[in-house]
């Protein structure tokens, strides 16, 4: 039942996809498909929410925002948690915490108690993508990487498209509730295929937590995410955003300067930003996440209000981006594992920014066709890049680096994201109280605003650059990873 995980050189020098590497990621993106969903699922229903349990929206908003920052604190931990107690005992159980979250948020009898049940929702789950994709990256090796990671982030990538479509759809047929109880039968079929199929590793008892780090990070994190959700409805200079903002930026700071100066390992290893490859595709990642969660902040809001769409109509109008990312994922995962991943990620950049185009350009007269193929469009180019980037940020890198690696990846992924979305709802904002104003066209203030989700999309041909333009070598672990003494 617990079968041992083949030895790291084997899985680097082997670049067939046997069947024990194939059940290994569906039963990982089994596991990562709830809590993805979560992050987006739950904004469709706010309206019902609201009526349900007779509350005020600022209080209903908490059951997002505590979802997110719980996500936010313990993000950091997967790391340090996979190499204390080993990567099964971990993720069965984030897997089983997430599980009993979604029972009891389907079962809130108040705003309160639903934001409560919320935070343990989201303390299992911001385990379990960091930790996908270091499983993954260390059974896959660096010659099966891509093929590997473009089965990983398909949730990813999905999640924020399909969760208002569900949603909408549970929310008009049935009631709130099921929003949740969708997640026991899939957590049930998660944990118990991760009880059998999920290779056993050995657990490192010498790991010491680095306790000032989580003090330093975690805090930090939940702090500046806070502030940048706040600057959505009021700006970043106002009083409700920029202290959180401030406070968060100044423990961050403080980390990286403990970070960078601990002889030991500390919990986010910033040491590994001296590999290149690893750096490049980091920042890439980064700017590309603010223009794509940007762009899913803009586009429900834009279908609702300028085009009159139901919650359902809208996030079925998502659905062409959906299937641009599936039809990248189909043929990115090969190619990437044949060439570097430079050339793909510049390409798919520029798609991405020729599909944002005709929302930059929006008026009332935009053609909706029009904007269904810029959809399709933007979901190849973001998969074009995802994928690449993301391979090689873990090819030229040593397994035991990866828990680590995994962690740093998804803090920027989600800072990136959250840029992104408080950057948009400002200019948003702005633009909507200025066009109630003047009069002028909804579409005005929807096309300003994607002309910011364009500008982070091009920012992001800057570190594409940077990212390797040939398949790299298997690392060693000499070489990279010097953190590897034992901690103070």
């Amino acid at each position: 039942m617990n079968r041992p995980a083949p030895a790291p050189a084997a899985a680097e020098q082997d670049t067939h996809i046997d069947g024990q590497l194939w059940w290994l990621c569906g039963v990982l993106v089994l596991g990562a498909v709830t809590t993805l969903l979560d992050g987006t699922i739950v904004n469709v229903a706010i309206d019902a929410l609201t009526r349900e349990l007779d509350a005020p929206l600022d209080s209903i908003q908490w059951s997002v925002t505590g979802y997110l920052l719980a996500l936010s604190l313990v993000v950091p931990l997967a790391g340090w948690s996979m190499e204390r107690f080993g990567a099964k005992r971990v993720w069965l159980a984030a897997q089983i915490l997430f599980l009993v979250g979604s029972v009891l948020c389907g079962l809130a009898w108040s705003v309160e108690s639903l934001v409560v049940f919320r935070v343990i929702q989201g303390l299992g789950g911001g385990m379990v993508m960091p930790m996908a994709q270091a499983m993954l990256a260390r059974a896959a090796g660096p010659a099966r990487l891509g093929r590997v990671m473009a089965v990983v982030s398909v949730p990813a990538m999905l999640a924020p498209i399909i969760g208002p479509v569900i949603g909408g759809f549970f929310v008009d047929e049935l009631n709130w509730r099921w929003i949740f109880f969708i997640n026991i039968p899939i957590g049930l079929a998660a944990i118990v295929l991760a009880w059998i199929k999920l290779p056993a590793d050995r657990p490192q008892t010498d790991r010491r937590l680095d306790v000032l780090g989580l003090l330093l990070l975690s805090p930090g994190l939940a702090l500046l995410l806070y502030g940048l959700a706040e600057a959505g409805s009021g700006g970043f200079t106002d009083a409700g955003s920029l202290p959180w903002t401030l406070a968060g930026v100044a423990l961050l700071v403080g980390f990286t300067v403990h970070a960078l100066r601990t002889p030991g390992t500390p919990l986010v290893d910033l040491r590994l930003f001296a590999d290149r490859g690893y750096s490049a595709a980091v920042v890439t990642q980064f700017t590309l996440n603010a223009g794509v969660f940007g762009a899913m902040f803009l586009l429900p809001l834009y279908f609702q209000l300028d085009r009159g769409a139901t919650v359902l109509e809208a996030g079925l109008m998502l659905a062409p981006q959906g299937v641009g990312y599936v039809i990248a994922m189909a043929v990115v995962g090969k190619a990437t594992d044949k060439m570097g991943a430079g050339p793909l990620a510049l390409a798919g950049v520029l798609v991405t920014l020729l599909g944002t185009l005709p929302f930059a350009l929006l008026d009332d007269g935009t053609n909706e066709a029009l904007l269904a193929a810029a959809m399709v469009a933007r979901g190849i180019g973001v998969g074009v890049v995802t994928l690449p980037s993301l391979a090689a940020a873990y090819r030229s890198l040593a397994p035991s680096a990866m828990p680590r690696a995994s962690s740093a990846m998804n803090i920027f992924q989600r800072l990136g994201g959250s840029v992104g979305t408080a950057a948009v709802a400002v200019v948003l904002q702005n633009g909507l109280t200025d066009a109630k104003t003047s009069g002028a066209p909804l579409s005005e203030a929807f096309g300003t605003s994607f002309w910011w989700v364009f500008g982070f999309t091009a920012v992001t041909l800057l570190p594409a650059l940077f990212l390797p333009r040939t398949v790299a070598a298997p690392a060693t672990e000499a070489v990279k990873v010097p953190a590897e003494a034992p901690a103070a």
